[in-house]
Parts: C-alpha cells; sequence; structure tokens
C-alpha cells in the first residue's frame, strides 16, 4: 500500500514538473517577444500585481460584509421594522442583504450600509425600547415669593403625576441661573411610542402653564439690569 502511494504521488509530481516547466518556457518567451515589441515588461508585470492585490482587497471586503450578514442574522442587533440610529443617521429598516442593509430615513431617501460598517458601528435600536426617560426644565423669575417657590415643585409633581402613561421620578428647584429660578422634572414614559409622548408633554406644558397663571407664577425670560450711576454720587 506504501509502495503504491509513493508511486502516485511520483507520478503526480512528475506531471506537476512537465506542465510547469513548458508553462514557465511559454510566458517567459512571451515577455521576451513583448520587450522585443517595445513593450515595457516591468510595468506590466508591475501592473498585474498591483491588481492582484486590488483583487484582493475586494474579495476581502465583499467576505466581510458577508460574514457580518450572517452575524447580523443569528444576532439580530435590529430587524426589519425596527428604527435605529447609526451615527448622524437614522430610520427604519426595510431589508437585510447579503452585502448592505437598506434603511428607510424620516426625510423619506434610503439609507445604504455596508453590513461590516454597521457591526463596527454603535447601533440604537428604539423599537426595542420599554421605557423613554423624559427630562425638562424651565426657570421662573427672581422675585418669585418664597412660598411660591416651595409650592412649584409639589404643583409639577401633581401634574405629572396625573398623566396616564408617565411614571414621575422627581421634581425639584434646580439651580440659580443668570436670570432665572430653574427647575427640572424627570419623568418615565411606560411606553416607547414617540407620538404617546409628545401628546403627554403638551399636555404636561398646557397645566403648567394653566396652573402658574392661577398661582401668579411669571415664567423668566433673558434679561439684564442696568444701573446707572450719575457723576459725583457715592457708588
Amino acid at each position: 500500500m506504501a509502495a503504491k502511494w509513493s508511486r502516485t504521488t511520483a507520478v503526480c509530481r512528475n506531471r506537476r514538473l512537465r506542465w510547469g516547466l513548458p508553462f514557465r518556457v511559454l510566458v517567459g518567451v512571451v515577455l521576451v517577444a513583448l520587450d522585443n515589441f517595445g513593450v515595457k515588461v516591468t510595468t506590466l508585470v508591475a501592473g498585474l500585481g498591483v491588481g492582484g492585490i486590488a483583487a484582493a482587497l475586494a474579495v476581502q471586503n465583499i467576505l466581510g460584509d458577508l460574514f457580518a450578514s450572517v452575524s447580523i442574522l443569528l444576532d439580530r442587533p435590529f430587524e426589519i421594522g425596527d428604527f435605529i440610529i447609526v451615527g448622524a443617521q437614522m430610520g427604519t429598516v426595510e431589508r437585510i442583504g447579503l452585502k448592505s442593509t437598506r434603511v428607510r430615513a424620516l426625510s423619506g431617501e434610503q439609507l445604504v450600509f455596508a453590513n461590516a460598517d454597521l457591526l463596527s458601528s454603535r447601533i440604537q435600536n428604539f423599537k426595542r425600547m420599554q421605557e423613554r426617560r423624559v427630562l425638562f426644565g424651565l426657570g421662573v423669575t427672581y422675585d418669585t415669593p418664597t412660598e411660591k417657590m416651595e409650592r412649584i415643585p409639589q404643583i409639577l409633581r401633581e401634574i405629572v403625576s396625573a398623566q396616564p402613561n408617565a411614571r414621575l421620578d422627581r421634581a425639584h428647584f434646580s439651580k440659580y441661573a443668570d436670570w432665572s429660578l430653574n427647575f427640572e422634572v424627570v419623568y418615565y414614559m411606560k411606553v416607547p411610542d414617540y407620538n404617546a409622548y409628545m401628546d403627554t408633554q403638551q399636555i404636561i406644558n398646557l397645566e403648567i402653564l394653566k396652573r402658574f397663571r392661577a398661582e401668579g407664577i411669571e415664567f423668566a425670560f433673558p434679561t439684564q439690569t442696568l444701573h446707572v450711576q450719575k457723576a459725583g454720587e457715592a457708588p
């Protein structure tokens, strides 16, 4: 058995030598002939080498996107119909292909992402968000009485807690700003839908406006106070 295997190996080796040597000779003859006709053989060979490198890089990119598409299908960071944000681009996933993923942007155009680029980027998937954290602030004037300042956090808590889709986290007098006394409110939307969030925030804003007007609390706006001193007056 070993002798038979050795003979087979020897035959294959002899065939490679028999075919390889004429091929090398043929290539040499062709190059010499081209050189005699004035063709720059060195440039041609270098060009073929660069072309081979470019082809290898192209195949590498294609295989990278192919493996990335398999990873997306197996790991499922997003699915068709999910709303995602990739860098500064956002939209709804329409198609996941072998080389690229197509996303419909909010403004209507189609965005095409290479699958390899998607996997190397940070992806925000809003379709899988369970709750939405909302933070907003407002400012009142510096001449607001202390007793009303103490009432404002409670007013804000009552307004937010009255919304069926909102879960209050906190409401506080947060800081002294340049021209206002600022309050900060944080709550969570129990549903992830963006339209539901905007509807709830609109109701909260209108209720704050009504309550503040009823309490005589004024919202702050950018103002400056200018003190004029006459000549000869003590500072």
